[in-house]
């Protein structure tokens, strides 16, 4: 899976996507109802490393594999949804074999 910009992105893709809801579900209540900052600061900032790799990621796979803007673009929008990247993992990246 580690042998191509795929199977990168997949994997980015899933961490991304895992740090998201992390950030949204565990880390943002904890920081507003129990004035608990340090860790939605400590995964903020790993959303955020994460997130920026998913991009240059996305953009380098669309280029190598010759993807359409239209499936570039849906892959780029799949990081800002929740569960996007696990959609995009499902019906973008998948390889189907013959």
């Amino acid at each position: 899976m580690l042998n191509s910009p795929l199977g990168w992105l997949r994997i980015v893709g899933f961490l991304e996507g895992c740090s998201y809801l992390l950030l949204f579900g565990i880390t943002m209540p904890l920081k507003y109802m129990y004035d608990l900052a340090k860790p939605n600061y400590i995964l903020g900032m790993l959303h955020g490393f994460l997130f920026i790799l998913y991009i240059a990621l996305v953009l380098w796979v669309a280029y190598y594999n010759k993807w359409s803007k239209t499936k570039t673009f849906w892959a780029l929008l799949a990081s800002l949804i929740p569960f996007g990247t696990f959609y995009a993992d499902k019906k973008l990246f998948r390889v189907t074999r013959s």
